[in-house]
């Protein structure tokens, strides 16, 4: 339960940002979605960071040297917020051209571009937090990040309404008030995860030295993983790009599904974090049995995380969309195809699971490749035949829900080829 709760802070304090701006109109939710979920993606990527951190972390836990990993955590925390400053200074100046290639014009792009100016300042900073957390789960300790997540989700929470409507002396500023809200929340937690890793941790907030011998095998994890992330960016980029061109509607509707199905995705992704945890301290132990005996008991509990997902979501299909605008005809768009989003949850929870399995194991060419092949080969074909048949929001999500099929299938296989021969019987 603590590695889903501190998965779930970023996508949640996006969803309640569209909560909220969704009552201010159509226009207003578009941009909000396409402008979250740009920011988000590009936090997806870096914060891989945050995975190679975990993975080296734990395997030296494991080993029981922890001593000789405490230099690489400061490294890794400034190399983080280094990234993140890079990504700021590079897409905030040009945001306008960014989501531009999201086909979004007018109204829209104004407001996308003013939510995303103030939330992009957020990049070096949620980076950084994602390196604190990483090493935290490193030395298997997940409640400290869900106590900074919860935190950080309560002040985007108790934000959001104030500056977005304004209240007694505190002026309204739509759209950019919920931007604030976010910025303010990410500002929280990276200063609570600072004093827990100066308190409660042996590693330190600044460097000695910017050299450590596992330094390059972290480089090499991480663009392994940023190889594969891009992968993900590519199949998000299309779909947001395509929503859009059909309308303010499609792309209103299409945000909605979105933000639910990128929430549920890192609340599932945040329990297989608990099998990172646990398959890199076993890696570190040489403990290759149980290794195996704990990755599938993840990708199972996973599943029924997803099955539960997907009964919540079944449950509350006729009033969900309700909860973030009154538009009907964006409300009759997400109805449309939000079971797609429902049925691919479980599907999800396969990938997800083996996401985090080989995370902590380090395979990171195993997870680059799965994505490469199911990006290139299923997603990218599938919406350009369905956006050709005019289909519209149908050859999306048909596109995402068969991408998932072939990524979970892809790592079950070379799971099983890798690993089977370390266990007798599961």
């Amino acid at each position: 339960m603590p590695a889903i709760i501190s998965g779930i802070a970023e996508p949640l304090i996006s969803l309640v940002d569209t909560a909220f701006v969704g009552r201010l109109g159509t226009a207003d939710l578009a941009a909000v979605g396409i402008s979250s979920s740009f920011f988000l993606l590009v936090v997806w990527v870096l914060a891989q960071t945050r995975s190679a951190v975990l993975s080296v972390v734990a395997r030296y836990y494991g080993e029981q040297r922890l001593d000789d990993v405490k230099g690489l955590v400061p490294i890794s925390i400034w190399m983080n917020f280094g990234l993140g400053l890079v990504f700021l200074l590079a897409t905030a100046p040009v945001a306008e051209s960014i989501f531009r290639l999201y086909n979004a014009e007018g109204a829209v792009l104004e407001k996308a571009v003013a939510y995303f100016h103030i939330r992009s300042l957020g990049f070096p900073i949620s980076l950084a937090t994602f390196a604190l957390t990483g090493a935290f789960r490193g030395i298997q300790n997940l409640r400290w990040s869900m106590w900074i997540s919860l935190i950080g989700a309560g002040v985007n929470l108790l934000l959001n309404p104030l500056l977005i409507f304004g209240w007694g002396p505190v002026r309204g500023m739509g759209i950019e008030g919920s931007a604030y809200a976010s910025l303010s929340a990410q500002v929280v937690m990276f200063s609570v995860a600072v004093y827990v890793l100066r308190t409660r941790t042996p590693f330190a907030l600044f460097p000695r030295t910017w050299r450590h011998p596992e330094l390059l095998n972290l480089w090499l994890l991480s663009g392994n993983l940023f190889a594969r992330t891009m992968a993900l960016n590519a199949c998000y980029y299309l779909g947001n790009r395509y929503a859009t061109g059909y309308g303010e509607a499609y792309i209103g509707a299409h945000s909605i599904a979105m933000q639910i199905w990128l929430f549920s995705a890192f609340f599932i992704d945040g329990y297989a974090a608990a099998g990172s945890v646990l398959t890199g301290r076993l890696l570190g132990e040489g403990n290759w049995r149980e290794l195996y005996r704990v990755s599938w008991q993840v990708v199972r509990i996973s599943i029924w995380i997803g099955v539960g997902l997907a009964a919540l979501y079944g449950l509350g299909y006729a009033w969900i969309g309700g909860m973030f605008t009154r538009d009907a005809q964006v409300l009759d768009l997400f109805n449309a195809v939000f079971w797609m989003v429902v049925l691919t949850q479980p599907i999800n929870a396969v990938a997800f699971a083996f996401d985090g399995i080989f995370k902590g194991i380090g395979d990171g060419a195993g997870l680059r490749n799965a994505l490469l092949f199911s990006t290139l080969l299923i997603f990218v074909p599938v919406i350009m035949v369905g956006h050709y048949e005019g289909w519209k929001l149908f050859a999306i999500w048909t596109a995402f829900l068969l991408w998932m099929v072939a990524r979970g299938a892809w790592l079950t296989v070379l799971f099983r080829r890798r690993y089977k021969h370390h266990s007798v019987v599961v």
